[in-house]
């Protein structure tokens, strides 16, 4: 079966609880800090991105994922469910994974996950991929469950993905199978090893694509050696969580669904500044139609925005 014959995008990774409290700054090291609000959310990055392309980007999509056998599993179900996301579920002997996460009156956030469940994704529970064209995967499970996940995809012609967080080195039989790797601006001078020169970076990668996000400036892309800036679009935030995840999820969708990549990677930042509007993590995740009436809303492209960023960025721009 021909890659053009599939569309269903299949994310493997985590899925955790998240515990939310709102104050006025993040703690440093040693301090206490009264919150005000508290809230569970369900989280998890392969969770997140798993929503973000059914809702956002409206694709077909199916989750691997572990689990525990307790009362934190349900509303993650749950909320994965109503996002129409078709659930492959291992059950783990593990509790299931939990994330403790402080968000500042400035939108930022501090986060500290407790995996559980999640380390025990294991390269045998991924199933056939024969109606896949895309597979999505994060760092938040094992690394040789992710690399196993990937060169299996790889072999059966099957486009991957990685969203490389939390950061971390990456073994070359890994990279050596992307087709897509997403990473923030920390996150690519860590598997880089280029540090204050984005551009030097994304070239410096062997990857065919390779994105960085840079929060509220939008986004810098290397396609085949091409470059691609989009600059982020103007909203005023309220919590963060879960805005990289928005990305990848509505970025994948749409290349999943044959959109060209300067329209994927627009629809992409729109979905993520819409996620920044609202609190949480899968709870703040737009529709696609919203993303669709946020996008017709905006006014054209601007050059000197896309000039500007891509200076930033120390890449190559035409209009």
């Amino acid at each position: 079966m021909n890659r053009s014959s599939r569309n269903t995008v299949l994310v493997a990774g985590s899925a955790n609880l998240d515990f939310v409290v709102r104050a006025a700054h993040v703690p440093a090291p040693g301090e206490t800090v009264l919150g005000r609000d508290f809230a569970t959310f369900p989280g998890g990055k392969g969770a997140n991105q798993a929503v973000a392309c059914a809702r956002a980007g409206d694709a077909p999509t199916h989750m691997l994922l572990a689990l525990g056998n307790d009362t934190y599993a349900a509303p993650l179900e749950a909320s994965l469910r109503d996002a129409g996301v078709v659930l492959q579920i291992v059950r783990a002997a593990q509790p299931t994974g939990t994330a403790f996460i402080c968000v500042a009156d400035s939108a930022e956030n501090a986060i500290t996950v407790a995996p559980g469940a999640n380390h025990a994704l294991a390269p045998e529970h991924l199933s056939a991929l024969d109606q896949v064209s895309c597979l999505l995967l994060q760092l938040e499970t094992p690394l040789p469950t992710v690399t196993a996940f990937a060169q299996r995809a790889r072999a059966a012609g099957v486009r991957v993905a990685l969203n490389a967080a939390p950061a971390q080195a990456l073994p070359r039989e890994l990279l050596d199978v992307l087709d897509v790797l997403i990473v923030n601006e920390g996150e690519l001078a860590e598997i880089a090893q280029v540090h204050g020169d984005i551009g030097g970076a994304l070239a410096r990668l062997e990857v065919p694509c390779v994105i960085v996000t840079l929060g509220a400036r939008g986004a810098c892309a290397r396609v085949n050696g091409e470059f691609v800036v989009q600059p982020g679009f103007r909203v005023t935030p309220i919590d963060t969580t879960a805005a990289g995840d928005t990305f990848c999820g509505a970025l994948v969708a749409a290349l999943a669904s044959e959109a060209d990549f300067a329209s994927a990677l627009r629809r992409a930042c729109a979905a993520a500044a819409l996620a920044c509007t609202r609190l949480g993590a899968q709870s703040s995740i737009p529709t696609h139609d919203e993303v669709d009436a946020f996008l017709t809303a905006q006014p054209a492209p601007d050059a000197a925005a896309r000039c500007e960023l891509a200076l930033f960025c120390g890449v190559p721009y035409a209009d």
